[in-house]
């Protein structure tokens, strides 16, 4: 009986979920996870430990993955606000540091984004067998980018985004591992070997994936 009672209440809540209109939600603003990016136009597939700062408009990766059949690993701190990319390796205890003139890119659906479907991923036939999600769709205002992004019912938690554009092509995101709220405040602080570091003004990053080479 007690463990009917908790079934029956997530019923209730899915239920009433799928009777409501799901409208455009905000993600946690501060979140650590991973991630990984396939982007067919650059041969690239790169998997990521992403740490998240909506608040401060900050973003820590580090990444590997693969590029044109070339192995690479970068660790990457973006500070928005500063607009500073740092490119960091503690094996060689060097740092560069490159000025970003890109704005900072929230996780969450934009408020004009267009409902697809609320649909559950794996399966509905018992507690724990299936995840409540919406879809949704749109387009970057002047950008000329389409969205389609995949977000959590219950929490507002990114599942999925592809980005489709006709200069850049197709890039999907898919997330998984995410845990709310920052383990280590120190992935925002540079290392001291890049306190010395001046901001290289001849490589200015616009690009995400700019961000993750060194040359």
């Amino acid at each position: 009986m007690h463990l009917l009672i908790p079934f029956s209440v997530c019923l209730v809540l899915a239920a009433t979920a799928v009777g409501q209109k799901p409208h455009p939600c905000e993600s946690p603003p501060l979140m650590v996870g991973r991630a990984s990016v396939i982007y067919p136009k650059r041969e690239a597939l790169v998997y990521e430990r992403v740490t998240y700062d909506a608040l401060g408009k900050r973003i820590r990766l580090r990444a590997q993955g693969v590029e044109h059949n070339q192995s690479f690993y970068e660790d990457v701190l973006m500070l928005f606000r500063e607009g500073v990319v740092y490119q960091i390796s503690y094996k060689n205890q060097t740092c560069t540091k490159k000025p970003m003139d890109m704005p900072f890119q929230p996780i969450e659906i934009p408020q004009d984004a267009t409902l697809q479907s609320q649909i559950i991923l794996g399966s509905s036939s018992g507690p724990g067998q299936g995840l409540l999600v919406n879809n949704w769709m749109g387009e970057f205002p002047g950008q000329k980018v389409k969205y389609y992004m995949m977000f959590t019912e219950f929490g507002c938690i990114p599942v999925s985004t592809l980005y489709t554009s006709h200069e850049a092509g197709l890039i999907l995101l898919s997330f998984f591992d995410i845990v709310i709220g920052i383990e280590d405040p120190q992935d925002f602080i540079p290392p001291d070997f890049c306190e010395t570091r001046r901001v290289d003004n001849e490589l200015v990053v616009t690009d995400f994936f700019e961000a993750l080479k060194k040359n």
